[in-house]
Protein backbone atom coordinates (compact mmCIF):
# COMPACT_ATOMS: atom_id res chain seq x y z
CA UNK A 1 0.00 0.00 0.00
CA UNK A 2 2.74 2.46 0.88
CA UNK A 3 4.75 1.53 -2.22
CA UNK A 4 1.72 2.37 -4.34
CA UNK A 5 1.46 5.81 -2.79
CA UNK A 6 5.19 6.46 -3.15
CA UNK A 7 5.09 5.50 -6.82
CA UNK A 8 1.99 7.64 -7.37
CA UNK A 9 3.62 10.68 -5.76
CA UNK A 10 6.82 10.21 -7.76
CA UNK A 11 4.78 9.79 -10.95
CA UNK A 12 2.91 13.01 -10.23
CA UNK A 13 6.17 14.86 -9.53
CA UNK A 14 7.75 13.70 -12.80
CA UNK A 15 4.63 14.56 -14.80
CA UNK A 16 4.44 18.04 -13.24
CA UNK A 17 8.15 18.52 -13.96
CA UNK A 18 7.60 17.49 -17.60
CA UNK A 19 4.74 19.97 -17.90
CA UNK A 20 6.88 22.72 -16.37
CA UNK A 21 9.77 22.01 -18.73
CA UNK A 22 7.45 22.02 -21.75
CA UNK A 23 5.79 25.25 -20.58
CA UNK A 24 8.82 27.28 -19.52
CA UNK A 25 11.22 26.37 -22.31
CA UNK A 26 10.50 25.77 -25.99
CA UNK A 27 8.84 22.35 -26.37
CA UNK A 28 11.34 21.23 -29.01
CA UNK A 29 14.44 22.08 -26.93
CA UNK A 30 16.60 18.97 -26.59
CA UNK A 31 17.47 17.37 -23.28
CA UNK A 32 21.16 18.06 -23.95
CA UNK A 33 20.42 21.78 -24.34
CA UNK A 34 18.44 21.83 -21.10
CA UNK A 35 21.20 20.05 -19.20
CA UNK A 36 23.74 22.39 -20.79
CA UNK A 37 21.81 25.37 -19.42
CA UNK A 38 22.11 24.00 -15.88
CA UNK A 39 25.69 22.70 -15.98
CA UNK A 40 28.00 22.98 -18.97
CA UNK A 41 30.49 20.42 -17.66
CA UNK A 42 27.99 17.61 -17.01
CA UNK A 43 27.74 16.20 -20.54
CA UNK A 44 31.49 15.76 -21.19
CA UNK A 45 31.96 14.22 -17.74
CA UNK A 46 29.01 11.86 -18.30
CA UNK A 47 30.33 10.90 -21.73
CA UNK A 48 33.79 10.07 -20.45
CA UNK A 49 32.34 8.12 -17.50
CA UNK A 50 29.98 6.05 -19.65
CA UNK A 51 32.63 5.33 -22.27
CA UNK A 52 35.24 4.38 -19.66
CA UNK A 53 33.16 2.61 -17.00
CA UNK A 54 30.43 0.97 -19.08
CA UNK A 55 30.90 0.76 -22.82
CA UNK A 56 31.26 3.17 -25.74
CA UNK A 57 28.23 1.69 -27.53
CA UNK A 58 25.99 2.64 -24.58
CA UNK A 59 26.86 6.29 -25.09
CA UNK A 60 26.49 6.12 -28.87
CA UNK A 61 23.39 3.92 -29.09
CA UNK A 62 21.47 4.83 -25.92
CA UNK A 63 22.56 8.12 -24.37
CA UNK A 64 22.97 10.25 -27.50
CA UNK A 65 19.50 9.43 -28.92
CA UNK A 66 17.92 10.16 -25.52
CA UNK A 67 19.79 13.47 -25.25
CA UNK A 68 18.53 14.48 -28.72
CA UNK A 69 14.87 14.06 -27.71
CA UNK A 70 12.82 16.97 -26.35
CA UNK A 71 13.55 17.79 -22.72
CA UNK A 72 9.99 17.11 -21.56
CA UNK A 73 9.93 13.58 -22.99
CA UNK A 74 12.22 11.87 -20.46
CA UNK A 75 10.37 13.04 -17.30
CA UNK A 76 7.07 12.18 -19.01
CA UNK A 77 8.26 8.65 -19.78
CA UNK A 78 9.56 8.15 -16.25
CA UNK A 79 6.29 9.50 -14.82
CA UNK A 80 4.21 7.16 -16.96
CA UNK A 81 6.30 4.14 -15.97
CA UNK A 82 5.97 5.05 -12.29
CA UNK A 83 2.22 5.56 -12.74
CA UNK A 84 1.95 2.13 -14.34
CA UNK A 85 3.82 0.64 -11.40
CA UNK A 86 1.48 2.33 -8.94
CA UNK A 87 -1.58 1.09 -10.80
CA UNK A 88 -0.27 -2.46 -11.09
CA UNK A 89 0.63 -2.59 -7.37
CA UNK A 90 -2.77 -1.28 -6.32
CA UNK A 91 -4.43 -4.59 -7.24
CA UNK A 92 -7.85 -5.26 -8.68
CA UNK A 93 -10.57 -2.65 -8.18
CA UNK A 94 -12.81 -4.73 -5.96
CA UNK A 95 -10.08 -6.05 -3.66
CA UNK A 96 -10.53 -3.48 -0.89
CA UNK A 97 -12.99 -4.22 1.84
CA UNK A 98 -15.78 -1.77 2.46
CA UNK A 99 -15.86 0.05 5.77
CA UNK A 100 -19.55 0.81 5.62
CA UNK A 101 -22.31 -1.35 4.36
CA UNK A 102 -25.03 0.22 2.27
Amino acid sequence: MIATRILAVLAAAFLVAAFAVATIWPPDMSLAALIGMVDTTWLPVAQSFVRRALSPWIWDQVAVPVLQRPGWLVPTAIGLVLFGGAVSLSGPRGSRTRRWRS
